[in-house]
């Protein structure tokens, strides 16, 4: 019997992609956007800084927890199904959080968005792969690739703009007719498979997993503020973490019933892709949380003009996907990923020698760059890691990629934000060291007006701008550290194979 693409053969095909596109795009929004409304939100329920910051971290930890069962969910209810449900929860949860009165409701909100949010980028991920012949499946990654890729990196942008033109609730409420239509035309257009209602859940492995991505979360959240392993806090997080990962590892390993089946692992073109997701994870996010406050603190751009100069980066993303989605079935994708290594490490060199005073046009031209670099990797990264991956696990395997893109993003914020406070400290130190009234550079010219260290007025003055400074120097130190970050992932393509794109029977 003749072999036929299983993709070929899905009608309305076009409408079900906007959707699952239209969804991811949500998704993946509301990681960022409602960064920029934290001091508004502060101000309405007149919380601390410390505590508003929960709005992010209840979504965050949400999300994390509850990615991990999707596998199981899918084949348990049907991906429709489940589908359907988690984005009607995602967009019903946004629109309370819009409505919340109080910093108690908001967080509870946040995690209901969150835990019904956490199916969406896996099922759209495992469902565009189903819908697509393999040799097709560049471009539709690609397709699909700009929602996981763009949604974060306009998030500022698009917040800052609802903030400014209507209310802070208005980063909440435009998911409605989004999700509304998205829902819409899942219900009506997309066919599923039979859902296999005789599985049992794996209560053991969830309760594991949760605690562990639990307490990995809170610790890097809190960890900044409780100086980290010098407080008791930190170090109990960091060993319930640690106990609730080793427990879940040997529960994988050894139960046959892991809502995570071990086979994804001995599929080694999964395994290096299951790394080279959480490598890049780290890099971005960390990118555009250092980025936004070193225009705005230190360029000194507002929160509008920040936006506007940050959204080039997303049209490197969008033009460097399509691209790497033509090139897939003509050229080695490896070689394709090693490529977007050389542009991310090169666009992160560049800024690790920036000034405040960087012109826009170096500015715009190094974060196309850095856009393009992460397209670049990102779909081949995608097509190689599945291609030799047993069809039925890509749900799975759509789960545990997302899960590792959040928590190498998470990982990578704590990093970024840790040694940026701690390297301002050190240079603002070593700079002040050099600072006595005998300075002959502060007994010259506008400098003696400035910063003349005996007068009140001059030493403020002066403490501003060695803080300046010192805080200039910490993020080209962090920047610095995201290029050697990505270093590695231009080696890890070379131990996965070539994908081969063959065709697939159709399953009945």
């Amino acid at each position: 019997m003749r072999e036929e693409f299983a993709g070929e053969q899905v009608p309305n095909r076009g409408v079900i992609v906007t959707c699952l596109i239209c969804a991811t795009v949500l998704q993946t929004l509301d990681s960022t956007i409602a960064n920029v409304a934290l001091p508004y939100m502060q101000g309405t329920f007149s919380s601390t800084l410390d505590q508003v910051t929960w709005v992010l971290t209840s979504y965050i930890i949400a999300t994390a927890v509850f990615t991990g069962p999707v596998g199981w969910l899918a084949a348990r209810y049907g991906r429709k199904n489940l589908f359907v449900f988690c984005l009607a929860g995602f967009t019903a949860a946004s629109m309370a959080c819009g409505f919340a009165t109080s910093l108690p409701e908001m967080v509870i909100y946040r995690v209901i968005q969150g835990a019904t949010g956490a199916a969406i980028v896996p099922l759209s991920q495992a469902i565009m792969m189903d819908l697509y012949p393999p040799r097709q499946r560049g471009s539709a990654m690609a397709l699909w690739g700009m929602g996981v890729m763009v949604g974060p990196i306009i998030g500022p942008t698009l917040g800052g703009y609802l903030i400014d033109a209507h209310d802070w609730r208005y980063v909440f409420f435009i998911n409605l007719p989004f999700g509304l239509a998205a829902i819409a035309g899942l219900v009506v257009f997309y066919k599923d498979r039979a859902a296999n209602r005789a599985l049992q859940f794996d209560w053991t492995g969830f309760a594991a997993l949760a605690i562990a991505l639990g307490a990995f979360q809170f610790m890097l959240d809190r960890g900044s503020d409780k100086d980290w392993f010098e407080s008791g806090e930190i170090i109990f997080a960091a060993v319930l973490a640690g106990t609730g990962l080793y427990l879940f590892a040997i529960h994988m390993w050894l139960s046959p019933k892991c809502f995570i089946p071990p086979t994804l692992f001995k599929d080694r073109n999964f395994a290096f892709g299951f790394v080279m997701m959480f490598l890049v994870g780290v890099v971005l996010v960390a990118s555009v949380a250092l980025l936004a406050p070193y225009l705005q603190v230190l360029a000194g751009y507002s929160v509008w003009e920040t936006g506007l100069l940050l959204a080039p980066r997303s049209f490197g993303v969008m033009i460097a996907m399509m691209i790497a989605g033509r090139l897939m079935n003509n050229v080695d994708p490896r070689g394709v990923i090693v490529s977007g290594v050389v542009l991310l490490a090169y666009s992160f060199w560049e800024m690790a020698f920036w000034t405040p005073d960087v012109d826009r046009v170096s500015l715009i031209w190094v974060t196309v760059i850095q856009g393009a670099g992460l397209g670049l990797i990102f779909v081949p990264m995608q097509v190689t890691a599945f291609t030799t991956l047993d069809p039925a696990l890509r749900t799975d395997g759509s789960a545990l990629l997302s899960l590792m893109r959040n928590a190498g993003s998470a990982l990578g914020v704590s990093i970024v934000a840790t040694m940026l406070a701690r390297n301002a400290q050190i240079a603002h130190a070593q700079i002040a060291e050099s600072i006595t009234p005998f300075n002959r550079m502060l007994q010259q010219h506008g400098a003696y007006f400035l910063w003349n260290p005996i007068t009140m007025r001059g030493r403020t003055g002066l403490n501003e701008e060695i803080t300046r400074q010192a805080l200039a120097i910490s993020y080209s130190n962090d920047f610095l550290l995201m290029f050697w970050i990505v270093i590695p992932v231009a080696f890890l393509p070379f131990f996965m194979r070539r994908p081969q794109f063959r065709p697939e029977p159709v399953r009945s």
